[in-house]
Parts: C-alpha cells; structure tokens; sequence
C-alpha cells in the first residue's frame, strides 16, 4: 500500500510539473488565433503577404497592423453643476508598410501609415475590409515616398548614418483585453462636488476669491492593442488609466491671471484619491488663490540660489531632460546622431556627476503609487528594456525604438503609439536619482547657507511649476527662514546649461509624476539645488478684471 502511494505520489507530482511546464510556455500564433480579431488580423495579414505587390513596383518588406479598441468616459462638472458626460467606444485600424528594404526603405521623419474605423463586433469580414483598405492605401503611399526618397538620397553626399529599420526577434505576447468597470457615472457627482468647493464658507470665502473658473473632471480610459506584423509578431495588450482632476482660476486686483490644478492619477481606480482626500486638497489650492492674490509681486531681478521642489523638478526633467534623450532620426543628409538638446552629447557630460537617470518601464509603482508610465512590451512588439541613459551626470545611451540611430543599431523596447499614431520612442518611467542626497531639512539649510555667503537678504523656493517651466507657487525666504509668497515671476536661464553646471545638491527622496498624455509617462525626480537661478518680473500685459461682480 505504502509502495502504491508513493507510486501516486510521483504520478502526481510528475502532472504538476507538466502543468507548470505548459503555463511557463510562451504564447503561439495557435494561442492568438482563438482570438476573434487577431485571427482576422492574421488571415489579413497572410493575403496581403501573398498578394500585396502593383505589376512594375516593389513588393512591401514589411507590413504591420495594429488595433486599437477604446474605451473613454469622462464627466466634467462647472461651478458645482454637472456639464455633461459621455462615454466612447470604437475600434481604430492602422497598418503600416514599408517598401524598399531594411538598409532604405520609404519611413519618413513624420511617420507613415494609413488609419480606418473598424467594426465593434468581432465580425470577421468586416475587421478585414477595415485593415484591406488601409493596407491598399499605405502601400499605395509607401510607393509613392519611397520613389521621393530615393531621389533625395541621389542629392546629398552624406549618406545615411544607419538603417532605416532594425531586425528584431519576432514576439508572441497575449496580455488580456482591458474593459472600463461599471458604475462610472457615480463620479457626476463626485465632480459637482470637487467643481462646487468655492462657495462652501468651510473651505474658503467666496467673497476673498472672486473665482473666474471651478472646473472640476474625471476621465477614464481602457485602450486593448491589437498588433501583428509580418516578421510573426503578435501582441494583445491593454492599458487603462484614470484621472480626477481640479482647476481654479482668479484674478489680482492689477489684473494678474492666477491659475492652480491639482490632479490624482493612476492604473485603477483604487489608485485614486479618497473623496474626502481629493477634496482636502482641492480646498488646499482654493486657499492657495486667495493667498496669491494677495501675495506681492517679485522685485525687479533676482541672481542667486533657488531650490526646486521634487514637484517642480520632475517638470524640470519632463520638460527638458525627457525629449532630449529619446533617438529621433535627424534629417536627410546630415552627420547628427539625433535630434533634440543631446544630439551631440553622446559620452559628455550632461548632468552632475551625482546624479544618474534610467528609464524602467517595468517598474510598476513606487512607494505604494502606481506608474502609468510601465508597460511590458512598447507599440513596435519588441518587449520593455530598463535603460541607464545618464551614468554618473555622463549620457550613455539613448531611447530607441525600431529606427536606428548612429552607433544604436537595435531597439531598446521603446517605441511608443499615441492612439492611431505612429511609434516613435518616447519615456516609460524616467526615475533621476542622486547619490549622497540631503534629506529636506538639509537642502533648506543648505539653500540659506549659500545665500548668506553671498550677503543675499532672501533666496527662493519653487514649490510647483507651471506651463512652460513658470512658477505657480514661488517663495521668498529670508535669512531667519521666514517664508513668503510671491507672485509674477519668470525663470530666465532654468535650461541645459543650468542643469549641467548649476545644480549643487539634490533630495533623498523621490516626487511621483504621472503625466497622462497621449502616450502616458512618469517622471520620479528629486528635489533640486541650483548655484544660480535668474528671477525677474514677467511684466505681461494683464487683462481688465470682470466690470462687475460674479452672480452670488
């Protein structure tokens, strides 16, 4: 009996292991294929690989079709009364192809391709007559730009300095498809709520705003992307993102526009802020505008330390350190290895020699936030690589997708799609570390300390920034550390250089900033101490304020 049962024993753990075997096993175009659109996508694919070629033309090299099924509701409320919601769904075919050959073929600085609705159900005929007449079309466009192309090459003497293209390892990837949950219209109220705070007496006095706008917004997105192409690349994947968002704005009495928002972003709506949370902080930046509008404008110039909160920072790193490191292709004829800020910056350095940045796409959250910017496979089919862009302040690679740049012949796994766009590489999660990093406290005795070297009566705090790198929260601290809010002041030399040369310090600490783009990116970025920093008046035109008062 015992000799039986140990016999069983093996049987059993031998179809474990099978089990386990077969779970680990990679996904196979058999598996894809029980898919309804993908195998429609597939038996498209099979005919124009067959049949795709115009008698006296080239026959395309590569072809790609990509799927993508959206799910979007939003709802936005004014003044605390509802706007309107409304909830869209479609499906948006796009195929790309390419003729010529890896080395020259007919891609374009701009990107090519053809787009077409496609069916919501998952009829088969008609998801392929959506992807025939885009495939019909973006062959007919890829002859057409190849034969220019061809043409310029025959104008430059300088050839190209790589490929057009890039040979990757087909891959076969079948994440699920992504659906919105129900009950999203609950968050109508939720947005009356957040929009209608300004005339609660709890929070703030009406009366001391004068509220130009209170608008108030939750959008919800599930994106299912459906890719083959024809190296035997197949990819299901899905991505959603949520985002409840406040905005205010108001006037100062000289006419000064002051504009705040705040914002709560993630993957699921589990990410997002409590009510109450969310509340708490919108009635923060409420009280912040009225604060603003009696804050006193900058003096006329400023030259000296500023430190830059990890908030504002992870802008700074969004605005200029993000493009400049992907790889785009620079123009027709020229020797640049890329475009953007560090074109020539390969192996120099950029930042201190203190500070590292990589861009991590798998990593999913940080200090219990989730990152929308991770993803496992980008929008080429070729899966997510962490990348050490900056080692030590020094550039060391680039962002690749599967366009070749000079001395980068391969994709790094980031060649990112907006909705019906093309790919292009952009940032996953771009975290910025420095080592040796100062806790807060220190950074603000370290900023004090500098100032008083220099005999400044006053250095500057940046807490949030605005559009185009403009503080919307500035503070003016003074020897003792007393600290006051300022309004009306521009950066004048926050650029590369000063990001080079100027920083002298950074936090231990790390800011989560979730952009939710068209293409969503993070930024994770420390706190930031610069040598020096010009701060001067902006000393724009301001607008007449209302003739007469808002309705009670």
């Amino acid at each position: 009996m015992k000799q039986l049962a140990k016999i069983f024993a093996l049987v059993l753990l031998s179809a474990t292991a099978q089990v386990s075997r077969l779970s680990a096993l990679p996904d196979t175009r058999a598996e894809a294929e029980k898919d309804p659109v993908l195998r429609a996508m597939l038996a498209e694919m099979d005919r124009s690989r067959n049949d795709l070629v115009l008698t006296g033309f080239a026959r395309p090299y590569f072809i790609e079709y990509r799927l993508e099924e959206i799910e979007d509701y939003q709802t936005k409320a004014d003044f605390g009364a509802m706007l309107g919601d409304a909830l869209r769904h479609q499906r948006l075919a796009r195929v790309t192809v390419r003729v010529g050959n890896y080395t020259t073929d007919s891609s374009t600085a701009r990107g090519d391709g053809a787009v077409e609705l496609a069916a919501l159900d998952n009829d088969p005929r008609a998801i392929r007559a959506a992807f025939w007449q885009a495939t019909d079309q973006a062959y007919k466009q890829a002859l057409a730009v190849f034969a220019r192309k061809e043409a310029a090459l025959k104008q430059v003497e300088t050839p190209p300095q790589a490929d057009d293209f890039s040979r990757e390892k087909p891959l076969v990837s079948l994440a699920p498809r992504v659906q919105l949950p129900e009950g999203l219209g609950a968050w109508t109220q939720r947005v009356e709520s957040a929009s209608g705070l300004y005339r609660n007496d709890s929070a703030v006095s009406a009366h001391q705003l004068d509220v130009q706008y209170s608008t108030a917004l939750f959008h919800a997105r599930a994106v299912t992307t459906y890719l083959i192409n024809s190296e035997g690349s197949i990819l299901r994947k899905g991505e959603m993102t949520f985002d409840e968002n406040f905005a205010a704005g108001t006037q100062a009495q000289d006419g000064m526009h002051l504009d705040r928002s705040y914002g709560s972003i993630g993957n699921k709506l589990a990410d997002l802020d409590t009510k109450d949370a969310f509340e708490k902080h919108a009635e923060t930046l409420l009280a912040s505008l009225i604060e603003l509008r009696a804050a006193p404008l900058v003096e006329e110039e400023y030259h000296g330390p500023v430190l830059v909160s990890a908030d504002a920072s992870a802008d700074v790193m969004a605005t200029l350190v993000a493009p400049a490191v992907v790889a785009d292709r620079p123009d027709l004829g020229t020797e640049a290895r890329t475009k953007g800020a560090y074109a020539s910056s390969y192996h120099t350095r950029v930042l201190p020699e203190f500070m590292t940045v990589v861009d991590d796409p798998g990593l999913q959250s940080w200090e219990g936030r989730s990152l929308i910017g991770s993803y496992r496979v980008d929008d080429e089919g070729v899966a997510a690589q962490r990348v050490n862009l900056i080692t030590d302040g020094r550039l060391e690679n680039y962002l690749i997708g599967r366009e070749p740049v000079r001395d980068f012949p391969q994709s790094n796994g980031h060649g990112r799609a907006p909705v019906t766009g093309p790919s292009q590489p952009v940032i996953g999660v771009l975290q910025v570390t420095a080592s040796g990093g100062l806790s807060e406290t220190a950074m603000d005795e370290k900023l004090l300390a500098m100032a008083r070297e220099r005999g400044l009566k006053d250095a500057y705090v940046v807490e949030t920034m605005g559009p185009e790198l403009t503080p919307r929260l500035l503070y003016r601290i003074s020897a003792a550390g007393t600290r006051q809010l300022v309004r009306g002041a521009v950066l004048d030399d926050l650029d590369q250089r000063a990001l080079r040369s100027g920083i002298v310090a950074a936090g231990n600490s790390l800011f989560v900033a979730n952009y939710p783009l068209a293409v969503p990116q993070t930024v994770l970025a420390p706190a930031l101490l610069f040598d020096d920093i010009t701060i001067r008046r902006a000393n724009e035109k301001n607008d007449k304020l209302p003739y007469y008062p808002p309705p009670e």
